[in-house]
Order: C-alpha cells, then sequence, then structure tokens
C-alpha cells in the first residue's frame, strides 16, 4: 500500500510516498479501513522531527492519528459495521496510509452531510475537544470558557462545542486575522496574546467583573502558565492539551490553593483502547448529531493531495493554518 513514510527523523524534505506492507487482516473486533483522507496534527511534526515516539505497537516512521474512509474486511467479533461503511476514527499512528486496521470502538460512521475530506477534519480535534472541556474541564452552560490558540483544529472544534451550549467563550491567538475568523463561529471576546492585551489576565478580569474564566483550555503551555492562574475564578479548572509554548513554568503554589484551583493535563494519543473508545462513545451521543444537523462543521482549511505532504507539512508548520489541514489519498 501507498504510504507517507519518514526516511529520517528532521524536516519535512524527509517525508515521501512510499510502497509499505499492508496492516495485517483484522481480528476479533477490529476492522481494515481503506483511507480516503487523513487529516495532519502537530503531532505529525513533532514525530517527523523525532520527538514524539509513536506508542508500542504503532509505526514510527508513518504518521496520521485521524482518518476517513471505508470498511474494507471486518474480524470475527467485529459487529457495528460492515464492508463499504464510511467511517472515521482516531489511531495512535498510521493513519497516513491507504489501509489501517483498527478496533472498531475508535469508529464512528460518517453522516451523510460530509464527504471524506470533511470527515477527516472532525475525529482527533472534536473528540480531544469535546473530553477537555466537558469530561475533564466539567464546563457547565453557566460558566465561561477561555482558549488559547483558538484558531486551531482543536480551539475551533472547543469554540464550536461551546457555543452549541450557549457558553460564552473567551479566545486567544497571535494572529489578528485568526481572531476575526474565529468571530463568524461566535467567538463573544478576542485577545490579541503579541499586542497590548498579552496581559490577559487583567483583560479578563475587567471582561468578569474580577470574577474570572471557570475553565481555561490551553494548547500553548509554559508561556501562559501563571497568567491562567491568575485569570482563573474561584474553583477553576486549567485542562492544558499543548505545549507549543514550553514545558517548564515556575507558578505561585498559593495562587492554585487560595482558589482551589484544578490543574489537570490530558492527551489522547496514548490512553488504553478502552479509554479512547469511552471518549470516541461520548463524541458519537453528543457530538455526531449535532454535526449531522449541521450546526457543527467541519473546520476545514487547506487540502493537499498526499503526493504533496511535504508541502502540507511546511503549511502547517509555518502557522498559517486556520483549522485542519487535510491529505487526500
Amino acid at each position: 500500500m501507498k504510504a507517507v513514510y519518514v526516511k529520517e527523523f528532521g524536516g519535512a524534505e524527509n517525508l515521501e510516498i512510499r510502497r509499505v506492507e499492508n496492516p495485517s487482516a483484522p481480528k476479533a473486533t477490529e476492522v481494515l479501513v481503506n483511507v480516503k483522507a487523513a487529516a495532519l496534527n502537530r503531532a505529525d511534526i513533532l514525530q517527523r522531527q523525532g520527538f514524539y515516539s509513536a506508542p508500542k505497537g504503532f509505526p514510527e516512521k508513518i504518521l496520521g492519528l485521524e482518518f476517513a474512509g471505508e470498511v474494507a474486511e471486518t474480524g470475527d467479533g467485529a459487529s457495528e459495521y460492515k464492508i463499504g461503511d464510511r467511517v472515521f476514527g482516531i489511531t495512535a499512528g498510521g493513519a497516513q496510509a491507504e489501509f489501517l486496521t483498527t478496533d472498531e470502538s475508535l469508529l464512528a460512521k460518517i453522516p451523510d452531510n460530509l464527504n471524506f475530506v470533511e470527515a477527516a477534519a472532525i475525529p482527533e480535534a472534536f473528540i480531544t475537544a469535546h473530553d477537555a472541556i466537558f469530561t475533564q474541564g466539567n464546563l457547565q452552560k453557566h460558566e465561561t470558557l477561555l482558549i488559547h490558540a483558538v484558531g486551531s483544529g482543536v480551539g475551533l472544534a472547543a469554540l464550536q462545542l461551546a457555543k452549541a451550549k450557549e457558553i460564552k467563550v473567551f479566545g486567544s491567538s497571535r494572529a489578528i486575522d485568526k481572531l476575526r475568523n474565529a468571530a463568524e463561529y461566535g467567538l463573544d471576546k478576542s485577545i490579541l496574546t503579541d499586542n497590548v492585551q498579552n496581559n490577559f489576565a487583567e483583560f479578563l478580569k475587567e471582561e468578569t467583573k474580577g470574577k474570572g474564566v471557570d475553565v481555561i483550555l490551553d494548547l500553548v503551555g509554559a508561556k501562559y502558565f501563571a497568567a491562567n492562574l491568575e485569570s482563573l475564578a474561584l474553583k477553576g479548572r486549567l485542562i492544558l492539551v499543548g505545549l507549543t509554548g514550553g514545558t517548564r513554568a515556575e507558578f505561585n503554589l498559593g495562587t492554585a490553593l487560595s482558589k482551589r484551583l484544578k490543574i489537570v493535563g490530558t492527551v489522547l494519543r496514548s490512553r488504553s483502547t478502552e479509554e479512547k473508545a469511552g471518549a470516541t462513545r461520548k463524541f458519537v451521543e453528543d457530538v455526531l448529531p449535532l454535526v449531522a444537523a449541521g450546526k457543527i462543521k467541519p473546520n476545514l482549511d487547506k487540502v493537499f493531495p498526499v503526493e504533496a505532504v511535504r508541502e502540507a507539512h511546511e503549511y502547517l508548520e509555518s502557522n498559517r493554518s486556520f483549522g485542519k489541514v487535510i491529505l487526500e489519498f
């Protein structure tokens, strides 16, 4: 089969399209999927650079965490899908190939109103966002949410999910055009972090009349950590999902204690199949009906043929993207 392959760890020039062995035939509750489209994620860039190893049992040199395609074969114990069904889902690696084998619990049926490219833009971003803000962050309808890097795939997914529940959302970005675009998705208040509002804690105190926000979804990390704690309301929850702004930070422990804050680190890729299946089920129950009804839409930015994977990586690394970058097979 054809696959995106990392010849050696490093820059995008080390990527190629290579013929590799097909995955093993599905067993038990596994399903073989003929991939039609797969999304790019920051994790793919890190893995290509040699900084983010694939979990045990997943390919180190074939990238990809989410996909959309057709069921090509099913294991003897699989009962949810039949050959020809249109499905999308998450995996810990190997999605950027013509075929992959995965457990059926990590799949969902693609709604009729989506094509394969649109569907590929959904799983990782929306499952991650839904799990982070609602399952981990316990965000409630009457509360407020701050999303850092609101123009990213996960950021836009969280914005759409929160607005579907009529939650007030603040969003930050270093790019003013991304904030303008996010406003079209319902963003209530924008924070340009490379400008006068760089001290977003003071801005948020003013906007919330001193209360602070209830939940922060942070895809940046250390750079914003101290200001995040200042920005949170009493019993606020900080959900750490990304570390593009660094991995180490100093902060006043007294702030966390006096406000009774919760600081939660979360990652989807390295979880067990059972844990990821649980997150997928909640996505199917809570999010998929909104997608099927057109109330939530894929955050699709740019589509590349799989042969242009180097250009796709360079585009994502440039930070010009607004939403998801897709490879089409």
